[in-house]
């Protein structure tokens, strides 16, 4: 039987992310962005056999964006899709593994909308053009809260009112479910042992950071909740804060809670500690500088991080190694060292060589002789949905 192809769509607001995956190829066939849709400058970007492109939308959609993308797909496919994958944030409690689209799970999805407001409508939108443009093709939902409906309930449970949970769902979710997932499991490849016998830590670091604890290939404990603002400090979100402040900026400033909302979604975290950026690229230039508030911003980042991790220990019976992914947790050498400085009770100890030379997509250990594991492993969530994909179709 010959090696399937699967596209696999990631729709935001205004942006679609995909990726044409072959189930026995490394690289991604075709891939690229479509972003500032539905508006004069929308573009949609790709890239394929080493080529670069680029074409004007001019106020397209993402139906229109998707009718793009067909012939490019088709062509770069050779004529054979076999199948859709859709990343979707948020699944609830009703969603526990990837399942095929039909009427039942739209219904499902969208009745999860108010958990994931900025995510669930814009997942639906690319969902629902994918379903016309290719009514033929089977296409399957893989959810990022999936991975952690595994947590046990003294782990995903507030300290609220009973009611909160049972009538409104009200719990901690978790998110980067897909990403924990595939490091984890590609970590114990690299290790030689089997992801059914086997320990984790997961720091899954970008503009949006989470932790996990992994036993045995199920997520036991993540740092994210009900919103993925729980937690570490991140590129423009804050990050665990006092409960109570929603309250006394009301109090204090007279501030409305659709400010205070933007205040820790998008202004906070990295960006608002350093006064200068999200991006930790410039910030690490900026530190090497002297910058204040770029070195605050890092030492912040990095002890909250350790933090997370001391605490997702509590969910393991041992330590196997501790796994650095995403766009920061792959490429920071100075991240790593700094976090794992805070992390002395754990005898973690890096080989700051092998540090120096895990980045732009490098894998690999880079702890210490004598040392517990310590592991860069890239992320590639568009093959991990791809994967739940062709296992539903074989199914």
């Amino acid at each position: 039987m010959p090696a399937r192809n699967i596209l696999v769509i990631n729709c935001g607001s205004s942006s679609i992310k995909f990726a044409l995956v072959n189930e026995a190829q490394p690289d991604f066939i075709l891939s690229g962005l479509a972003e500032r849709l539905a508006s004069p400058e929308a573009v949609l970007h790709w890239q394929h056999a080493g080529n670069k492109d680029s074409l004007l939308l001019q106020g397209g959609d993402h139906r229109a964006a998707l009718a793009q993308l067909l012939p490019l797909v088709q062509s770069a496919a050779g004529g054979q899709l076999h199948g859709i994958g859709h990343r979707v944030v948020h699944g609830g409690e009703q969603f526990t593994s990837a399942c095929l689209i039909d009427p039942l799970s739209l219904l499902a999805i969208r009745a999860t909308a108010p958990l994931a407001p900025l995510h669930n409508p814009a997942n639906l939108l690319g969902i629902e053009a994918a379903l016309k443009l290719f009514p033929e093709l089977p296409q399957v939902a893989v959810f990022d809260t999936a991975f952690h409906q595994s947590l046990p309930e003294h782990a995903f449970r507030y300290a609220v009112p009973e009611a909160l949970y049972r009538e409104h769902g009200v719990r901690r979710y978790g998110f980067h479910g897909t990403s924990h997932r595939f490091v984890s499991q590609r970590a114990a490849e690299m290790s030689g042992l089997a992801f059914a016998d086997s320990s984790w830590l997961s720091a899954h670091l970008g503009n949006g950071c989470s932790t996990c604890a992994i036993v045995n290939g199920q997520s036991r404990d993540t740092s994210m909740g009900l919103t993925p603002l729980e937690g570490l400090v991140m590129g423009t979100r804050s990050g665990d804060v006092d409960p109570n402040l929603h309250g006394h900026l009301a109090r204090t400033l007279g501030w409305s809670l659709e400010r205070i909302d933007s205040l820790l979604n998008k202004e906070s975290g990295l960006l608002g500690l350093s006064g200068l950026s999200n991006d930790m690229r410039s910030l690490e230039q900026a530190r090497a500088q002297g910058h204040v508030g770029a070195t605050l911003a890092i030492e912040v980042f990095c002890y909250r991080l350790a933090k997370s991790l001391a605490a997702m220990s509590c969910a393991l019976p041992r330590l196997d190694g501790l796994i650095f992914t995403g766009g920061i947790g792959e490429n920071s050498p100075l991240i790593r060292s700094k976090t794992l400085a805070y992390l002395k009770l754990f005898n973690l100890a890096l080989d700051e060589t092998a540090n120096a030379a895990c980045t732009r997509g490098a894998a690999g250990p880079i702890h210490a002789p004598g040392s517990p594991r310590v592991l860069v492993v890239p992320t590639n969530e568009e093959r991990q949905i791809a994967l739940d994909t062709l296992a539903l179709l074989d199914a």
